[in-house]
C-alpha cells in the first residue's frame, strides 16, 4: 500500500530560533518530541548520518541530516519501504513551516498494523510535537485532543510493566 502522510505547522518564529529546537531532536534535552507522554527518540550516534534507532518499536537509520533544515530517517522495519523527515522551511523572516512527511509503501502484516494502529498514534504524536514546539515560543497551552481510538489504542498496547 502507497502511504504518504504530510504534517505541517507554520509558527510565528525565524527558522534559526526553531532550528534551535530542531538540533535537540533524540537527545536527553529533546524540546521536538513530546517525549513526556510518548517513547523517546533514541540514536546510537545521535544526529548524523548513519545513526540508528527509534522510538517505541519503530526503527529507523539516518540517511540525510542537514543541520538546521532537515532530516531523513529510513524505516528498517520489515514490511515498511521508505522514510520519515522533518522539515524547516522559512516561509518569511518571522513565519517557518516545520513538517513531518512519510512516504512509503507498506507489505503483507505492515499493511494492516500501519492502518490499524500505527498510523493513527504516528498523528497523534506528530502533532503532540509540534504543540511543544509551538508551545515552547508561545504563552498559551496548545494540546491536541486525542481521538478515542487513539486512547484505546494507548491503553490496549501499553508495554506491561514488570
Amino acid at each position: 500500500m502507497k502511504v504518504m502522510n504530510i504534517h505541517k505547522r507554520v509558527m510565528n518564529q525565524p527558522k534559526c530560533e526553531i532550528a534551535k529546537l530542531f538540533n535537540t531532536l533524540a537527545s536527553s534535552n529533546d524540546l521536538m518530541l513530546a517525549t513526556d507522554v510518548w517513547p523517546r527518540m533514541k540514536l546510537d550516534k545521535g544526529l548524523q548520518v548513519g545513526s540508528k534507532g527509534g522510538h517505541g518499536p519503530i526503527r529507523y537509520y539516518v540517511t540525510d541530516y542537514q543541520v538546521e533544515n532537515s532530516i531523513t530517517f529510513q524505516f528498517t522495519l520489515k514490511g515498511f519501504n521508505g522514510f520519515h523527515r522533518f522539515e524547516l522551511n522559512e516561509l518569511e523572516v518571522n513565519k517557518t513551516e516545520l513538517s513531518h512527511i512519510i512516504d512509503m509503501t507498506t507489505r503483507g502484516s505492515a499493511t494492516l498494523k500501519w492502518s490499524l494502529a500505527i498510523r493513527w498514534l504516528h498523528d497523534a504524536y506528530i502533532e503532540d510535537a509540534f504543540d511543544k514546539v509551538e508551545n515552547h515560543f508561545t504563552k498559551g497551552e496548545k494540546k491536541s485532543q486525542w481521538s478515542l481510538y487513539v486512547k484505546f489504542l494507548r491503553k490496549v498496547m501499553k508495554p506491561k510493566r514488570k
